[in-house]
């Protein structure tokens, strides 16, 4: 195997990225894999780290490895993209987004052997504003969990629900108007995001059909939803078939263009950033070199014909449901009107 730089997250996730940077340096050792490893400090400090790298080696290509999560991943991928410098992951951390979508092993050992294998592809990435994004980013309920979530300092799959559960039932839908190659659309929604990769991490996933090959973001409007229809619509996101979901709505652009009518909060990648009324975010095709699983099967990121079947029963069962509350609605208003038309 040629010669591989590692940066290694001192605080990713949990904290398991020294757990895991230590398991790593034994099999590498174990295997006499040179490696020259780096390890952060402080915040940020992933994205000097690779520019220092690249600057040391400026002929051929570079294998920069992550040990981190999906923050220290955005950080090192965004340092290096249009160049020759390809991005590896060890997946650690808390969500393992990009890694998931990439299908990447969560086992450490296999993840070393994908890595081992050094399978490159050319693959897309996105830039909101001028923030680059490797799997999502968005505006609405998901960048506010973001934000509450970093405020809350804590990780993993419990703090995300923690957050969720706290804070959604208060949220309110806002309106926005979408502008891409096709014309201008207005909706209201509880969130809005561009996907590049299927997955926000944890295996919720956002945009199930989504590809970073294909040239093209999805793009997903998750419309107002009710407490009743909550658990429904988790449950497609985390069944791969939230697209088939009655409350969103979704295209594929390379460019897009958003104006809402108050200055707040948007994510790239997880990372919460302000921002004003108008948002840019476009697509930079074939932008960024990745080591990717080349025994990958790709029909793993889709539903099975069980999850598929149960997606539709409830989705069905849904739709009778809102039909039964129109005709009720209709009957009610009818009742109404003859009441007041013989003065009862």
């Amino acid at each position: 195997m040629r010669r591989i730089q590692i940066i290694v997250n001192n605080g990713a996730g949990t904290g398991s990225a020294v757990a895991v940077w230590k398991e790593t340096k034994e099999y590498l050792q174990e295997n006499k894999i040179s490696y020259n490893a780096y390890l952060t400090r402080y915040e940020k400090h992933a994205v000097k780290l690779a520019g220092q790298i690249c600057e040391k080696i400026p002929e051929g290509p570079i294998y920069l490895l992550v040990v981190g999560g999906d923050g220290t991943i955005n950080e090192v991928a965004r340092s290096i993209v249009h160049s020759d410098t390809a991005l590896g992951i060890i997946p650690c951390g808390s969500g393992n987004g990009l890694a998931r979508h990439l299908l990447i092993p969560m086992n450490l050992k296999k993840s070393i052997e994908i890595i081992n294998h050094c399978e490159i592809h050319d693959l897309d990435y996105g830039v909101i504003n001028e923030y680059p994004f490797f799997c999502t980013c968005g505006m609405g309920f998901d960048a506010f969990v973001s934000m509450k979530f970093a405020e809350s300092g804590k990780r993993g799959p419990i703090s995300y629900a923690e957050n969720i559960l706290r804070e959604g039932l208060k949220y309110q839908p806002e309106t926005y108007t979408l502008e891409d190659e096709t014309g201008t659309k207005q909706y209201k929604a509880f969130l809005i995001s561009c996907a590049n990769a299927s997955q926000y991490g944890n295996n919720a996933y956002i945009a199930p059909q989504a590809s970073m090959s294909d040239g093209l973001m999805d793009v997903i409007i998750m419309e107002p939803f009710d407490v009743l229809e909550a658990p429904q619509v988790s449950f497609d996101m985390f069944n791969k078939t939230l697209d088939k979901n009655s409350k969103i709505k979704s295209f594929r652009c390379k460019k897009l263009h958003i104006t809402r009518s108050q200055p707040g909060v948007i994510h790239y990648d997880g990372d919460p950033v302000m921002s004003g009324t108008e948002i840019d975010v476009h697509l930079e095709e074939k932008g960024i070199k990745m080591i990717v699983n080349p025994h990958a099967d790709k029909n793993a990121r889709k539903p099975n014909a069980i999850q598929t079947a149960f997606t539709e029963f409830f989705n069905d069962l849904n739709a009778m449901r809102d039909d039964f509350n129109k005709q009720s609605k209709k009957v009610e208003a009818l009742s109404k009107l003859v009441q007041r038309k013989l003065n009862i």
